[in-house]
């Protein structure tokens, strides 16, 4: 199981993303494994998406529907936790997408992620002192 942020969707679907290409490799480099995310990440990358193309956006919730990741639901408690890692993480500053990465990494247990985001996931650790694994910088 592979975690993955909304700047991973948006270079995904998104062939004119400057990660689009890495993204793919990562995608075929990885084939087989489960791609999980959230819905607060979902909702960043589809408005993201959408500024580019409405018909993309469309697609792209599409293919989530069809099966392209599993979406994690977080409980309402997670809320807590998701409010002290922004409060943490203030100075970065962590956003609502990224709080719930944090939170679904502490609740599976993995680390391994994919995002755009090159320092966003060197700063961040789950379960305090873990480090993020971000496939996507991997050449």
């Amino acid at each position: 199981m592979i975690l993955a942020d909304s700047g991973f969707w948006v270079a995904l679907v998104s062939r004119d993303d400057k990660h689009h290409g890495q993204a793919l490799r990562v995608v075929q480099a990885h084939a087989g494994e489960t791609l999980i995310t959230t819905w607060p990440v979902l909702a960043e990358a589809s408005h993201l998406i959408g500024r580019g193309s409405v018909d993309l956006q469309i697609k792209f919730v599409r293919d989530v529907r069809a099966g392209a990741c599993v979406v994690h639901p977080l409980p309402s408690e997670a809320l807590d936790r998701m409010a002290a890692l922004m409060q943490k993480y203030r100075d970065q500053p962590m956003d609502f997408a990224d709080a719930s990465m944090v939170v679904l990494a502490e609740e599976l247990g993995e680390g391994r992620v994919l995002s755009t985001d090159e320092d966003d996931f060197r700063t961040y650790c789950w379960r305090k002192n873990k480090p993020f694994e971000n496939l996507m910088l991997q050449r």
